[in-house]
């Protein structure tokens, strides 16, 4: 089982991991390659940079041939590296750049008069790389969860939320890297470390916010962090969600066998190492659990059909991994039924806060259960009834691939066949 062991130390941040990423990849030139084929106006280095006495890789970003950091205006309070968010941009005391995606609700121009992207415009950019889709729809997932984020901290909508042109374009190629890295890696697991946040505050065009920056601190919810003696904002919100989107659980790195290490790094002197560290390892025999899921329990008997039909879309829509009911009978001999709701362990907190919200249960049992998961990839195949995606799961010895069936389904729809039809043509 292959497995990959971030190490959080000086928190995360989108460039850090890319670098330290880019340091496990065996064909680095190849990747370099697609980095820089990502857009017209993007050019990736991996450049080497060294801290404490440690050498790892620097991964630079630019975008219009400048870096986002040269528009910012660098403000200091009180010796703690602070840095501008007034314009959706800024810089940290890692020596990089990152989009905190502060709306500019009259759609105005930063201070060099560029534009500023909306989610929507980012997604369709990330649609046009020429990259495999499961690499594309990662990309997309990371940056809906960077947006939600900053629409939660600043109370706009989604859709009111603008990055600034530079460091919407560096935040999509640190997104877009990482994840095309973890694809190449193939890793069946992803484990970190908590999350070191630094300290002190960040001067805004809002005034003095504390570390963590909002927009982090949300994105942050569920994951074990901690504050340290370090001055300065040490994980940032596109560090906060790769590790969200990537991470299945945080804690002390499991047994293993290390295979190999990456460092990436930034460029500020704190004293410390100041790198994300990567290690890719193998976990031995896939003969136990590999991955965990919580299991949130509600009992309920006083909820019409159309209730708990309601209840379970807008748990899915919160990002459940299933909801199901299973028919009980309870005290006083009632009737009932049994609500069950998967999630991630770093999501469980949020779900049951929802599934107090939409059903009338005065309490949710959480319990954490180890998983056996296999590690899903996704293609799509050219058929006589069009595109159709199918999903192949690989792990413990086993390998097995199923076709989607809401592609199925739309098949047999514009085909006019029934569905076993479809499925019989396919299997020829």
């Amino acid at each position: 089982m292959r497995a990959l062991y971030l190490e959080c130390n000086m928190g995360a941040a989108g460039d850090m991991l890319l670098g330290a990423l880019y340091e496990l990849l065996p064909d680095k030139a190849a990747f370099a390659e697609i980095m820089n084929r990502l857009h017209p106006e993007i050019s990736v280095t991996f450049e080497p940079a060294s801290s404490c006495g440690i050498a790892g890789t620097h991964a630079r970003v630019l975008a219009a041939g400048q870096e986002e950091h040269s528009h910012d205006h660098h403000d200091h309070e009180e010796h703690h590296h602070d840095h501008d968010h007034g314009e959706a941009h800024h810089d940290d005391p890692h020596g990089h750049h990152h989009d905190h995606g502060a709306p500019e609700h009259h759609h105005s121009h930063g201070p060099a008069g560029h534009h500023h992207a909306t989610l929507a415009e980012i997604t369709a950019m990330i649609d046009g790389f020429a990259l495999p889709e499961t690499v594309r729809e990662k990309a997309k997932e990371v940056y809906t969860l960077l947006a939600g984020a900053e629409s939660k901290a600043h109370g706009v909508s989604v859709g009111e939320v603008h990055f600034h042109e530079v460091g919407a374009l560096d935040a999509v190629v640190d997104i877009t890297g990482v994840c095309c890295a973890m694809a190449l890696l193939g890793v069946d697991q992803v484990v970190a470390s908590p999350v070191n946040l630094g300290s002190g505050n960040i001067r805004t065009a809002h005034g003095i916010l504390p570390v963590p920056a909002p927009a982090t601190a949300s994105l942050l919810e569920g994951i074990p962090a901690y504050m340290s003696q370090v001055p300065g904002e040490l994980c940032t919100p596109t560090g906060a969600a790769l590790l969200r989107a990537f991470v299945s659980s945080f804690g002390p790195m499991p047994p293993c066998t290390i295979r190999a290490t990456g460092y990436g790094m930034g460029s500020k002197d704190f004293g410390r190492a100041n790198c994300v560290r990567a290690f890719l390892c193998d976990t031995g025999a896939a003969e136990g659990p590999n991955d965990q899921v919580c299991e949130l329990k509600a009992n309920i008997d006083d909820m019409t059909g159309e209730a708990l039909g309601c209840a379970m879309e807008r748990l899915l829509e919160a990002g459940a991994l299933d909801v199901f009911y299973t028919p009980v009978q309870t005290k006083k001999n009632r009737p009932a039924v049994l609500l069950t709701a998967l999630c991630k362990p770093t999501d469980a907190d949020r779900l049951a806060a929802e599934i107090l919200r939409h059903t009338t249960t005065f309490g949710v049992r959480r319990t954490d259960c180890p998983r056996y998961a296999m590690a899903v990839s996704s293609e799509t195949a050219d058929t006589a009834y069009g595109p159709i995606r199918s999903k192949t799961g690989t792990g413990y010895g086993v390998t097995k691939s199923k076709w989607e069936y809401e592609d199925l389904a739309a098949a047999a729809r514009r085909a006019g066949v029934p569905l076993a039809k479809v499925l019989e043509d396919l299997r020829r």
